[in-house]
């Protein structure tokens, strides 16, 4: 099982499973203390740690555990089985899409920076608006919503076929997930979770809109995923070579690395319009090949 795990996070385009073994196993490794909080001893470590992957609603506690901004976003409640089984299901829907059109790195992005706005909008519905009592908050579901919407804006009439339903369009998904968080929050049901979905299904509609136009707002998440890959990379050892003092002459033929980029980029950006336009499908076999090619990069 564990190289089945290791080999998950070497495949290339794989980030939603990547996301989703992630949220398991540390779902399974908060159950297992629960199951043994009933001796003393890890009854004392269960409740440390389930403090450290659940935000809390009070401003003076987040202070002194900032980093649940993150780690809430990959953690589930061990009392609801339900909660993490369909969260996970549908972050495999839609992300598998989502990374055959876009690739792992946008996609790790999109999810980060829906956990992230969802976060703080649960953080300000109960710090500026009054709601009685407080509260902490676990789940992936305002990054799944980000997903979500921001896969449906990119793929609007792209078909799932759903049991008992049959073919649906993802756009009509997406909207019936927001549309029902909206009814939760006006009938105060789960009223920082609902918010926090909202949160980030509105990232999602924004990051979308946002890379359709040449503009990635996930690019700084990439790079610093990056950056802590290489810190963990054995860095090769330093070799003597000579070479020529006189460089190989470049044929004016060849195109230039940079007008060759510039080019692609031109093409991806056109690619992307004529999605938002008129959808996935009234993209041609060239332009799809095109689309999943850049997403390698």
């Amino acid at each position: 099982m564990f190289d089945e795990f290791k080999q998950a996070f070497q495949r290339h385009n794989n980030a939603h499973v990547q996301l989703i073994i992630i949220n398991v196993v540390i779902y399974l490794s908060i159950l297992l203390l629960y199951l043994l909080s009933f001796m003393p001893v890890f009854d004392m470590i269960f409740e440390v740690v389930y403090k450290q992957f659940s935000i809390p609603s009070d401003l003076s506690e987040f202070i002194v555990r900032p980093w649940t901004l993150i780690t809430y976003m990959f953690s589930h409640s061990v009392l609801d089985i339900f909660h993490i089984l369909f969260n996970m299901l549908v972050l495999y829907w839609f992300g598998r899409l989502f990374v055959e059109y876009l690739g792992s790195d946008k996609m790790i992005a999109v999810y980060i920076l829906g956990g992230l706005t969802g976060g703080i909008a649960y953080l300000l519905i109960y710090n500026l608006i009054p709601v009685v009592g407080n509260a902490e908050m676990v789940g992936a579901s305002g990054a799944i919503y980000a997903v979500v919407v921001a896969t449906a804006v990119l793929l609007p009439n792209y078909t799932f076929y759903l049991l008992f339903f049959g073919p649906v369009k993802i756009k009509y998904i997406a909207i019936f997930y927001v549309v029902l968080s909206m009814l939760s929050v006006r009938q105060g049901v789960n009223l920082g979770g609902n918010v926090a979905h909202l949160g980030g299904a509105l990232m999602g509609l924004i990051y979308m809109k946002q890379l359709q136009v040449g503009i990635n707002w996930g690019g700084w998440i990439t790079l610093t995923i990056d950056w802590f890959k290489d810190l963990f990379k054995s860095k090769p050892k330093v070799r003597v070579t000579y070479r020529n003092e006189e460089p190989p002459k470049r044929s004016s033929k060849t195109p230039s690395k940079k007008s060759t980029s510039v080019t692609s980029q031109d093409e991806i950006d056109a690619i992307l319009d004529k999605i938002s336009d008129g959808g996935y499908e009234s993209l041609t076999k060239e332009e799809r090949e095109k689309l999943f090619n850049a997403s390698k990069k």
